[in-house]
């Protein structure tokens, strides 16, 4: 995963489709910035997974330069290190100290499994086909 400090610089796309897919064909699987993202219809259609705080103009006022790579940041008030784990979704996405991936990840299948049997409960009295949404994890509670 990429991961951007924007540092606070406003109106300047961190993130296009470009640079993105380039750093896919280099194995990144997706890119998280505090800052901007443009080209994002193309970044859509290339389905490019783009976490940003905003969608910014494509005509950088200046120039950005890399200043260092693999170094702790900060984005979104959060702490990454190196090596962290970062999830993502639909909804926002979060960092996973690597110390604690373990115990987070066999938490989160618990309320994942316990959420899906749930909603199928509900599937089932609403009359709706059942969808991957509310497939148990076959390993149970464990990741």
């Amino acid at each position: 995963m990429i991961v951007i400090d924007a540092q606070g610089i406003p109106e300047t796309g961190f993130i296009g489709s470009n640079n993105a897919l380039g750093w896919i064909t280099r194995g990144a699987v997706g890119v998280v910035t505090n800052g901007g993202a443009r080209d994002t219809d193309e970044l859509i259609k290339e389905r490019v997974p783009v976490y940003c705080k905003k969608v910014s103009r494509g005509i950088r006022p200046g120039r950005l330069e890399l200043d260092r790579i693999n170094v702790p940041i900060t984005v979104g008030g959060v702490y990454i290190r190196p090596g962290d784990l970062i999830v993502a979704d639909g909804d926002g996405a979060i960092c996973v100290p690597i110390e604690r991936a373990r115990e987070v990840a066999t938490w989160a299948w618990k309320i994942a499994n316990s959420d899906k049997q749930g909603r199928r409960c509900l599937y089932e009295a609403a009359g709706l086909p059942l969808d991957d949404t509310v497939e148990v994890h076959p390993g149970g509670n464990e990741p």
